[in-house]
């Protein structure tokens, strides 16, 4: 039986390593919320959220950036007064890999309350 991504760890991906494949992201992304969307052309997994106001926002990037933290992955956040948008991507693969993956699923379990 597979781990669900949001009880795996991101491991160390040196410059070089392989990228997800589409077919590979695609299978992925079916694991997560149904929000996340694939950004062909960074290649990025983004999702956006929606807060009452200021304050639930900032609460929710300060959880994101504990998990990023924790997993030493870190996105692109775009803040606003009651949205943030979260661009997870790997820079030293030039694409997509299971980190951004893994990331996303806790920032899904963050917001269903059991992250």
């Amino acid at each position: 039986m597979t781990t669900p991504l949001k009880e795996q760890h991101c491991k160390p991906l040196p410059k070089g390593s392989p990228a997800l494949v589409l077919d590979e992201a695609q299978d992925k992304l079916s694991q997560l919320h149904d929000d996340w969307t694939l950004d062909r052309d960074t290649p990025a997994l983004v999702r956006s959220f929606r807060f009452k106001d200021f304050y639930q926002t900032v609460a929710f990037v300060n959880a994101v950036a504990w998990i990023a933290n924790r997993q030493d992955h870190h996105p692109d956040l775009e803040v606003s007064y009651n949205r943030c948008t979260v661009h997870f991507t790997t820079h030293s693969v030039g694409g997509l890999s299971d980190n951004d993956f893994i990331c996303a699923a806790r920032v899904d379990a963050l917001e269903a309350g059991n992250g």
